[in-house]
């Protein structure tokens, strides 16, 4: 399941918890980055990984993943939070788009956090 973490009014974030399919991704994820693209500039994301990447029970979540966030060109900060090398997607997960792409390890969350709000450089 992908719960939103309630955060500042200049991004959004997801946790992944459980089993995690990709009508969850579609259903909770995408709607959230529509509504955040219309009003802002830049998207502002954060997703943390907080299950076993064996818990995303399709095998094509990420590819569906992937064809649902290109869809949208404005963003401006992405953050993955995963200590899963399988998910570990971060620093080289981009689509020729502009925007800043980092990966970080669960014991990192707040400083994604921070640097997604853009609030810390690194």
């Amino acid at each position: 399941m992908i719960h939103k973490i309630e955060t500042a009014n200049n991004l959004i974030a997801f946790r992944a918890l459980g089993q995690v399919t990709t009508a969850d991704f579609k259903s909770v994820v995408l709607p959230e980055i529509e509504g955040l693209s219309k009003q802002s500039n830049g998207i502002n994301f954060l997703f943390a990984v907080d299950t076993d990447i064996q818990n995303f029970t399709e095998n094509s979540w990420l590819q569906d993943a992937v064809t649902g966030l290109k869809q949208f060109e404005n963003w401006n900060r992405v953050a993955i939070v995963s200590d899963s090398e399988e998910a570990s997607f971060g620093d080289g997960f981009t689509f020729n788009t502009t925007g800043e792409f980092r990966g970080f390890k669960k014991l990192a969350f707040n400083k994604a956090l921070k640097w997604v709000e853009g609030n810390q450089n690194i």
